[in-house]
């Protein structure tokens, strides 16, 4: 078993395994659990990274200037281990460069480096994804915790909702049952700023805002402790469970799944950004308890 890296403030306990930099535990000042209890009967994961894609792609494949490349879902930085490059009491930085196995998905010259910081009840998590080669590198990024549903506040599971801090009035797209984007889309499930979280909407999969209006939201029941989420970089949200499953995912995405018709280049699919050579990309998501 990977050993866990804890960080603290008196507050708040966050623990990171270093396979897949990921978030595995956060733990308020009591030591209740506010992620996901990853009951495997559901989904065994607790906030797995998202790079260089989000979703699937079409043939399980990505298109690069006439060649086609293997990319597993959500891409391969979830399943790589990460080298810790700085630690604190109450911060870690962990670091993901390419190599001769990431060239075999993805040809290019990457450092993926993810910092976790605790202030107070704050965990904020910064990626920093720089490009050290020569031409520019296109990619996609996003985060993907599982927070406990419900809370462990001792207020039902139907009491839960999510607040958004803009009004969400668009429809949502749809994930197809192969993954990708479908082409039809879902009325939103958002009555003005806020969503009551039942079990029946997610029955087919994943509700993807885009565009995401918000910047921020606060998860939990309606008189009780709440998580306030901030993902200001992000223009994309994914909100996902199972039905019955002990937690919701909170998905602020810079990029998206492929849609359901998409088979052109990499750098054409909806979602990609690049990064210049020698530039980089920052990108942060924020989680506060409020008591």
């Amino acid at each position: 078993m990977t050993h866990l890296i804890w960080i603290r403030t008196p507050e708040l306990a966050a623990a990171i395994n270093p396979h897949g930099a990921e978030l595995t535990h956060l733990h308020d000042a009591d030591g209740a659990e506010l992620m996901t209890d990853a009951d495997p009967a559901f989904w065994p994961k607790h906030a797995p990274v998202l790079f260089p894609v989000i979703g699937v792609t079409n043939g399980g494949v990505i298109r690069l200037d006439g060649q086609e490349y293997p990319m597993p879902k959500h891409g391969f930085a979830r399943d790589l281990a990460f080298t810790m490059v700085e630690q604190g009491d109450s911060h870690v930085v962990f670091a993901l460069a390419d190599s001769e196995h990431t060239r075999r998905f993805y040809p290019f010259a990457f450092r993926l480096e993810i910092a976790f910081r605790l202030e107070a009840a704050t965990l904020t998590l910064a990626v920093r994804i720089a490009n050290p080669g020569e031409t520019a590198l296109p990619a996609q990024f996003g985060f993907h915790p599982a927070f406990a549903w419900p809370l462990p506040y001792g207020h039902d599971r139907a009491d839960h909702r999510i607040v958004f801090a803009a009004d969400e009035p668009g429809a949502v797209k749809q994930i197809a049952s192969d993954g990708t984007i479908a082409a039809t889309e879902a009325p939103s499930p958002v009555d003005g700023r806020e969503m009551v979280l039942r079990d029946e909407l997610f029955m087919p999969d994943a509700l993807v805002w885009d565009p995401i209006h918000s910047q921020a939201l606060s998860y939990g029941a309606s008189a009780g402790p709440s998580l306030a989420i901030a993902f200001p970089d992000t223009p994309r949200l994914g909100i996902w469970t199972k039905p019955d499953a002990h937690f919701v995912c909170v998905e602020p995405w810079h990029g998206i799944a492929d849609p359901h018709d998409f088979t052109g280049d990499f750098h054409d699919k909806p979602g990609v950004f690049e990064i210049a050579a020698g530039e980089a990309k920052e990108i942060t998501m924020s989680v506060t308890l409020r008591r």
